[in-house]
């Protein structure tokens, strides 16, 4: 059964519209939550000959998303047409060509990013990508 909430008080509302003036100001850029994952995983998940160049790729991906302002997907796809839209907050990004595959989930009123995934092409292709969650321990030191 669905719940109608179109007569809650926050129905329709925009939600820079609730915080204050101050604050509205602040949020510009996208704001990169888990940078360190992508670190941890060119350390411990990348083959050390490609470490490198998928690095240079990841830090050029995370330096663009930084400074960008998407306020939907749409936006996304006109930078980078091979981004696939999986849902309305959700987006794989290609790395190193489509070697790599980056799953984010994305708030565009707050302009945040979070790191769902990373992981391979052969890999990503075992995962339900609507439905895969971040794992911290996928991106550990497998030595610890």
């Amino acid at each position: 059964m669905a719940v109608d909430n179109s007569s809650h008080w926050l129905a329709g509302a925009k939600p820079l519209a609730l915080l204050p003036g101050w604050e509205r100001c602040i949020i510009v850029d996208v704001r990169v939550i888990a940078r360190k994952t992508l670190n941890l995983f060119v350390e411990n998940r990348v083959d050390q000959k490609f470490r490198k160049i998928v690095k240079a790729q990841l830090d050029a991906w995370y330096a663009e998303a930084e400074k960008a302002t998407w306020k939907n997907p749409a936006e996304i796809k006109q930078q980078y047409r091979s981004a696939s839209i999986v849902s309305p907050e959700r987006v794989v990004f290609n790395i190193k060509g489509n070697d790599y595959r980056l799953v984010v989930a994305i708030s565009y009123p707050y302009q945040v990013l979070l790191v769902i995934w990373l992981g391979t092409h052969r890999e990503y292709d075992k995962i339900d990508v609507r439905k895969v969650e971040y794992d911290k321990r996928r991106y550990a030191d497998p030595s610890d």
